[in-house]
Parts: structure tokens; sequence; C-alpha cells
């Protein structure tokens, strides 16, 4: 029950950031829209923070994720560190949509993690 936690808080947040960047036509234009910049930070700090708390087994089947990126992306917005603007597109382009998909091939592969009884 906790993978599928966990599986369904990234997935839901990595969807909100898909669907607040969708119409963006680039970095500056994100970076210009303060409520929008709010918003996205906002869901990659629940998304870091749940993937900062996976098991030793998920963490083990995930071994691509750059855990290296989401843990200084998390540092970064936890803390208020600035400027974090480099972070924070490669995250939205790059490690949001890498663990997804990561994290559902794993899902595919090994379905009992994922089950509520789990």
């Amino acid at each position: 029950m906790y993978h599928r936690s966990l599986y369904e808080i990234v997935m839901e947040t990595g969807r909100s950031i898909g669907l607040l960047t969708r119409e963006m036509q680039g970095e500056d234009e994100l970076f210009a829209s303060t409520l929008t910049l709010r918003a996205v930070e906002a869901q990659l700090l629940i998304m870091a923070h749940t993937l900062g708390n996976v098991t030793p087994a998920l963490h083990q089947g995930l071994l691509q994720v750059d855990w290296g990126g989401w843990a200084a992306l998390h540092d970064k917005l936890r803390n208020g560190i600035q400027p974090r603007r480099e972070e924070i597109w490669y995250a939205v382009n790059g490690l949001v949509p890498q663990t997804m998909a990561l994290l559902q091939a794993l899902r595919r592969k090994q379905p009992g993690w994922f089950e509520v009884g789990y």
C-alpha cells in the first residue's frame, strides 16, 4: 500500500506540473509567470519530498532516476535557496517526465509492489 500511495502522489503531482506548463512556450514564460511558477514549485516540492521517502526496494528498482537531482531540488525548495531557475527548469523538462516514466515501467514490471495489500 505504501508503494501505491507514493506512486499516486508522484503521478498526480507530475500530471499537475504538466498541466501547469503545457501551454508555455519556454523557460522565460514560466519564470515570468509568478503564480504559475509558485504552483509548479509547490508541486515539485511535494514530488521531491515524496521521492525522498521511497523504500530501499523501490529505490533499487529505480536506479536510473536522478536521485542527486531530486535531492538538490528538494533542498533548494525546502530551504528557499535562490537561485534555482536551472533546477526548476531541469525538473520540469527532465526529472518529472523521466521519473514518471520509470515509475510506470516499474509498476508494470512489479505490479505486486503497488497492490493495496503489499
